[in-house]
């Protein structure tokens, strides 16, 4: 069969998206991504696939930019409906953000099945402009705020799809880690770094006790412009330290490392729990709906992950947090194991099993229990006290 994947061109979009291709090519089908100029840039993802890039207009700059993106969204489906007359999809699947909402809608105007995959524990605003239409809904966590009552009937778990090298790494055993071998800590903050983690953790691992601050490796994802600041710090700390802007081999350095400190963007909750590595997360404070909190919560609440909200993330806060989950290697192993049950490392497998029963327009589409949603009173919050 034929699959059209359409991604807007973050990083949550983008390495999903990634996976399944790669699934998709496995089994034999076609595959064609529909994404942005951001998008195609990322480096290392869909190798072999043929990418066309859309006009996606984005909301925002009042009335003149609201025209904007309109004559945009009108533009990517037209070009979007040529590209499927073409192609002949089977169907198009969805993973949210801007460009996929006219290669969406492009679909629905064709009477193309069309199957959404969402990252996030809030379900998205194109996701949720478009989940009416839609045959499926995959998702990635059991509890999905936004997600209407009247579409929880074509919600399933699927989990987010992750590289089959990061999934790999939850039936190896945790890397070893004693009272006195090595103490190695991933910092990561997105494909684009995050300033804040290079301002607050070099200042929190130096006040951590000498115990675990001798024994600390240090590998960490910088903004440029943060880079060299970052460097001096951590060579007057004395703490040894391999800072990237980008980090291309993201397997390789889970593998290595025993705790991560990071945000809690949806690749990175579905990749720490795929490998089984615990974490302090900092979700980001200006995310839509808040919603890399809402991502934190379920893996907080199993025991894989400390969540410090923005505003309380100081040098003493995440100092106190590391050394809760790294002054004794049992807690530590105990976090990571818990990390691992909340993991769902068979994600891509699933999604591709579910967009090839709506590409055979199986009716009804079976997708077994539905995700339902608690009250939002009900939800749990996690994290920890500052």
């Amino acid at each position: 069969m034929n699959f059209v994947l359409a991604a807007g061109g973050t990083g949550g979009h983008m390495i999903p998206a990634h996976a399944l291709a790669a699934e998709m090519k496995r089994r034999g089908h076609g595959v064609l991504l529909i994404t942005d100029d951001r998008g195609a840039r990322f480096p290392g993802l869909f190798d072999g696939v043929p990418v066309h890039i859309l006009p996606a207009g984005r909301l925002g700059g009042g009335p003149i930019g609201w025209i904007k993106a309109l004559f945009a969204v009108v533009r990517g489906r037209a070009e979007a409906g040529n590209i499927y007359r073409q192609h002949r999809p089977d169907a198009v699947v969805g993973f949210g953000g801007y460009p996929a909402f006219p290669a969406l809608l492009a679909a629905k105007a064709l009477n193309i099945p069309t199957l959404l995959h969402e990252q996030n524990a809030v379900l998205g605003r194109v996701n949720r402009l478009l989940a009416g239409g839609a045959a499926a809904i995959g998702t990635a966590y059991a509890e999905v705020d936004r997600l209407k009552p009247g579409h929880r009937d074509k919600a399933v778990v699927i989990g987010n799809p992750v590289r089959s090298e990061i999934a790999r790494l939850g039936e190896m055993p945790f890397p070893e880690f004693d009272d006195y071998g090595p103490f190695k800590i991933l910092i990561t903050g997105g494909s684009q770094g995050a300033s804040i983690l290079g301002e607050i953790v070099p200042e929190g691992l130096a006040l951590l006790g000498p115990s675990l601050r001798h024994r600390l490796q240090v590998v960490q994802q910088c903004r440029p412009d943060d880079i060299e600041r970052v460097r001096e710090r951590y060579a007057e700390l004395g703490i040894p330290a391999e800072l990237l802007t980008y980090i291309e081999d993201m397997g390789a350095k889970y593998a290595d490392a025993h705790l991560i400190i990071g945000r809690a963007g949806a690749s990175t909750i579905a990749e720490l729990t795929a490998a089984g590595r615990p974490a302090i997360l900092i979700p980001f404070g200006a995310a839509t709906d808040d919603h890399q909190t809402a991502n934190a919560r379920e893996m907080t609440a199993a025991g894989g992950a400390r969540t410090i909200q923005q505003a309380a993330f100081t040098p003493q806060v995440l100092a106190r947090q590391i050394e809760a989950m790294a002054s004794d290697p049992v807690a530590l192993n105990n976090a990571a194991q818990r990390a691992l049950s909340v993991g769902r490392p068979h994600a891509a497998r699933d999604l591709a099993d579910l967009a090839e029963r709506v590409a055979g327009n199986v009716a009804p589409i079976d997708i077994g229990v539905a995700a339902t949603p608690l009250p939002a009173a009900a939800l749990p919050t996690g994290g920890v006290p500052a």
